[in-house]
């Protein structure tokens, strides 16, 4: 974390002297609101450490740094190279390089097909608030997040060949709808990993995710 906070003091200083120009337009935080720009991801140099709302990163989960956005934030971010989309919570505070948005676990790197390049060129839309946490939640595991149904459908339909209760999850978003593919549903975290460990050899990126109250 003193990483983070040092590259921020590093970043004001340089900013005073002329040497950053480009920022991003600010982005509101309301429901709808939008922002375009380059965002990055950060992961095993941080895993383990605190972040800005106290929690422990994990590099694992899907969440986010953004610099103004409340932490705590939910917000869909869509790689605009590729078209996938994912859905993270803000839970830290950054980046701290001039022209970049967001800086993203590695979980939702990988989700947004953006870990060989380190960096990709995304739209945030802001979501709303952290949904509050239930006593008991559902897992299931997501292997696609898509801005277009059909691409969602054609995945569905390749799994669905393979594994039960495959099915297509929406997200209604400001700049329009987002179909997330995901398999089973299961009262244990561990159920779901040990799915996700049979999916990922078909060469798809399966993350964890809650999916409501458990059954």
């Amino acid at each position: 974390m003193w990483r983070r906070v040092a590259a921020a003091g590093l970043v004001l200083i340089l900013s005073g002297c002329g040497w950053f120009s480009r920022r991003p337009v600010p982005v509101a935080a309301r429901r709808g609101a939008t922002q375009i720009g380059t965002a990055s991801w950060y992961g095993p140099g941080f895993h383990g450490n605190p972040t800005s709302s106290g929690e422990i990163y994990d590099q694992n989960d899907l969440t986010g740094a953004h610099q103004t956005l409340p932490l705590g934030t939910r917000v869909a971010v869509t790689n605009l190279e590729n078209g996938r989309s994912v859905e993270v919570r803000i839970n830290d505070r950054g980046p701290f390089v001039d022209g970049r948005i967001i800086d993203l676990s590695h979980a939702a790197a990988r989700a947004l097909g953006m870990l060989g390049p380190g960096t990709a060129a995304v739209r945030i839309e802001v979501l709303g608030s952290a949904a509050p946490t239930l006593p008991t939640v559902a897992y299931a595991v997501q292997v696609g997040s898509f801005a277009d149904r059909e691409n969602a459908a054609r995945l569905r339909a390749a799994l669905a060949r393979r594994f039960d209760d495959v099915r297509i999850a929406t997200l209604d978003g400001g700049e329009g709808r987002y179909y997330r593919v995901r398999v089973g549903r299961f009262s244990s975290r561990r159920d779901a990993l040990n799915l996700a460990r049979s999916v990922a050899p078909l060469g798809l990126s399966p993350i964890i995710v809650e999916d409501g109250a458990a059954p």
